[in-house]
């Protein structure tokens, strides 16, 4: 099993559990001329990501990512900029709440298998709230998976890429080597920019190939964690 590679895991929450809401931003897309389906929004998301990660965006410049999320659910050019716009003005922090249903299974797999695991996320306070609601996780024993930590950005004043921001989650591994600790993320530049320079390993989850070119590890889903190394 490739997790068994590292002595612990730690994970993002946007495109690692939980993306932007399809069925909100659905309806609200199709009115510029986007498709609704709920594939096509996901699909977006990492399109969007790859973009704004290209761009090198700050994490709170999120132009890049409006952008070619609405051209990636076939927003015509004529209205991008317009449904850009009220992408960005509709799109807020508890948005994220729809849950990528085969990583929740896996990471529900993955600790049934033993393996420590925690999370860390550039937030807004409200995502262990979500992570509940979404039936992905909850910090410690409860009705969904527990995970030993998480660590939300607004609520510890430290936000990705900045390493510092892994030292909350570390401290609840104690006697786990930082070179042993893999993180797994869906942005280049926040996620694996920050786990590099914290001296974790690095996983872009990468469903797509959206990152041909990439000089780190990738694997499509959770699922690729369980796999033989």
């Amino acid at each position: 099993m490739l997790a068994r590679n590292f002595d612990a895991i730690l994970f993002d929450v946007g495109g690692v559990f939980l993306v932007p809401d399809p069925t909100v931003l659905g309806p609200l897309l199709a009115y510029h001329g986007g498709d609704e389906a709920i594939d096509a929004h996901v699909r977006a998301h990492y399109a969007a990501m790859a973009a704004k990660s290209r761009a090198g965006s700050p994490e709170r410049d999120w132009t890049e990512y409006d952008i070619a999320y609405v051209r990636a659910v076939g927003v015509a050019d004529v209205e991008v900029a317009l449904a850009a716009m009220v992408l960005g003005l509709t799109r807020n922090a508890y948005t994220w709440r729809f849950a990528i249903k085969e990583n929740v299974a896996a990471l529900r797999e993955l600790v049934s298998h033993g393996v420590p695991v925690g999370v860390v996320s550039n937030a807004s306070g409200q995502i262990a709230l979500l992570l509940d609601r979404g039936a992905v996780c909850q910090l410690g024993e409860g009705p969904h998976t527990a995970v030993r930590v998480i660590i939300d950005s607004h609520l510890v004043g430290v936000a990705k890429p900045d390493p510092r921001i892994f030292d909350f989650a570390l401290v609840h591994f104690p006697g786990v080597d930082r070179s042993r600790v893999a993180y797994v993320g869906d942005s280049v530049t926040m996620d694996v920019g920050g786990a590099r320079a914290a001296g974790l390993h690095p996983i872009l989850i990468d469903p797509y190939d959206d990152h041909p070119e990439a000089d780190f590890q990738r694997i499509h889903s959770l699922a690729d964690l369980l796999r033989p190394a």
